[in-house]
């Protein structure tokens, strides 16, 4: 094998399919880089881990085909490293020669019949605007769970109806739903899927610069194969086995308190006081006529408090919540204002975006916040 390609093109591409290899791999073959080189022009470069895989493909001026394995992580850091200059790549005997103006590596290969046969790409069921995409995935992955002991709630639960896509996500303490539109390939197109939340991340922040990103599922007996391809790139990832919880019916069908909040102002207040809030201990809001008072602390600790404007109906309340939790529910909002809809001080808290301090609330985002309770 024996190809030149540019630098920047190399580091990127090597960086791109390695970016989901094993630390610990099972066996070593999972933490190779497969590079394919083909006599039209074309260096596919692939990754596997029996769970999540990437293909990438890159124009080379390729004098001998061939196919090699070689540490995906090693090779990305040296690719990375070189200087600007075109890359010659050369298979000699059991060593990949990496050759850059004046810098020499040499990698020991891998036995590539020893690597595992990628998945096939499910078939296309639509695709959707990079941009929106991402922004969705970002806004939904903030609640879901990063406790591998309770699987189903590390994924993102999709819900396609026709040109309608419903994300949701929860790790037990808060909930976050995204509508978005998307454009089907059959406009009654109906599909659920349970997503791992860091593999649907990585997916989306990797290919949402592009224009629009194809999303592909497995059909027959059942889906357990999710597919997204962009600029010549393809990732698939297995899905999450298991039925989700019914979390929609969580959201109240009515709210007789509500605030709304200029959302900057309230995420800065919010981290100044949470300095003082020790871990495990909440950061308090309480709302009334025209203003809403954070403190946090108490006691012989330390203490701090801040008083913000704010529009209130209904009568007075008092809630409290994990600091963090509140700033990535706030963070995940992208409008001016925040929205926040009570039905009791123990009850969870509806938070939505609002683009004016009269205007309606945005229900295409919603996040769902509960309290910890505390003491009158």
């Amino acid at each position: 094998m024996r190809f030149r390609v540019d630098r920047d093109v190399l580091a990127e591409a090597v960086t791109w399919t390695a970016r989901s290899l094993p630390t610990r791999p099972p066996v070593p073959v999972l933490a190779g880089v497969r590079l394919e080189a083909d006599a039209s022009g074309v260096v596919q470069l692939s990754s596997f881990d029996y769970e999540v895989s990437a293909r990438s493909e890159i124009a080379a001026d390729v004098s001998e085909p061939g196919t090699v394995l070689v540490s995906g992580r090693l090779l990305a850091e040296i690719s990375r490293a070189l200087p600007a200059k075109p890359v010659d790549v050369v298979l000699e005997g059991t060593k990949v020669t990496v050759t850059c103006g004046a810098s020499r590596f040499s990698l020991l290969t891998m036995p590539v019949e020893d690597y595992p046969a990628l998945p096939a790409m499910p078939d296309v069921v639509g695709s959707i605007a990079g941009d929106e995409l991402t922004a969705a995935v970002g806004q939904v992955t903030v609640a879901a769970s990063r406790d591998d002991t309770l699987p189903l709630l590390t994924g993102v639960r999709l819900e396609i109806e026709g040109e309608r896509i419903t994300m949701l996500a929860t790790d037990r303490y808060r909930l976050a739903l995204r509508e978005l539109t998307w454009t089907p390939s059959s406009p009654d197109y109906s599909a659920t899927a349970l997503v791992r939340a860091r593999t649907l991340s990585d997916a989306a922040k990797s290919l949402g610069g592009s224009d629009r990103v194809a999303v592909a599922l497995s059909t027959g007996a059942g889906v357990d194969l999710i597919g997204f391809e962009a600029g010549g790139r393809h990732t698939t990832s297995l899905l999450v086995d298991g039925e989700y919880p019914a979390v929609r019916r969580l959201f109240p069908d009515e709210t007789p308190i509500h605030a709304v909040v200029p959302k900057q102002v309230l995420v800065e207040a919010a981290r100044r006081v949470s300095l003082v809030a020790e871990r495990n201990t909440p950061i308090r809001l309480a709302f009334s006529e025209g203003q809403v008072v954070l403190d946090a602390g108490q006691g012989d600790d330390a203490q701090a408090s801040e008083a913000l404007e704010a529009a209130l109906t209904g009568e007075d309340i008092t809630v409290a919540f994990n600091p963090q939790f509140l700033l990535d529910g706030l963070g995940a909002l992208d409008t001016e204002f925040v929205r926040m809809s009570f039905t009791h001080p123990n009850k969870p808290v509806e938070f939505t975006g609002q683009g004016s301090l009269e205007g309606e609330d945005d229900k295409r985002y919603r996040y769902l916040l509960v309290p910890i309770r505390f003491a009158s």
